[in-house]
């Protein structure tokens, strides 16, 4: 079985409500969400993309995602209007052991260390799809909800 299986199960379009943690009020705000998820490469690859907003703000993020069997790991590259601007962050994470996936990645954060990533993007095939992101603290010890979105299909 491919470790992007359960992931491409979900192929399609999605809705539901996006939760993110504004740093800069210190409170949640919600927005509405979508998500298509699109195979490439016969099914070597699987692309995320995704849209919510702030502040009324339109904003819109993409993973491609793969697995490379050498490594047994789940590889990602990541963008995103609002997080990360104009960079791609490279993420990368185990097999998974169920439908889960998880990615790791850094991001710079001058004049301090780098700051970590974590994505956790969870399908349930035809029921629900669910995408949660967290800021990882330099020391890696200590992890901060950073955005979740809850989908249904569309």
């Amino acid at each position: 079985m491919n470790a992007l299986d359960c992931l491409i199960a979900c192929t399609g379009n999605w809705r539901g409500t996006n939760t993110l943690q504004d740093p800069n009020t210190g409170k949640p705000e919600e927005s509405p969400a979508t998500a298509a998820v699109t195979p490439i490469l016969d099914g070597r690859f699987v692309r995320l993309d995704y849209t919510w907003g702030h502040q009324g703000e339109p904003q819109a993020g993409s993973f491609l995602i793969g697995f490379e069997k050498r490594s047994d790991a789940v590889t990602a590259h990541w963008i995103d209007s609002w997080h990360n601007g104009d960079r791609v962050m490279v993420c990368e994470g185990p097999r998974p052991n169920g439908p889960a996936i998880e990615v790791r990645g850094t991001y710079p954060a001058p004049p301090g260390p780098d700051w970590g990533w974590r994505t956790e993007i969870t399908p349930d095939g035809e029921r629900s799809l669910r995408l949660v992101m967290f800021n990882v603290w330099p020391d890696g010890e200590r992890e901060e909800l950073a955005m979740e979105t809850h989908l249904a299909r569309a």
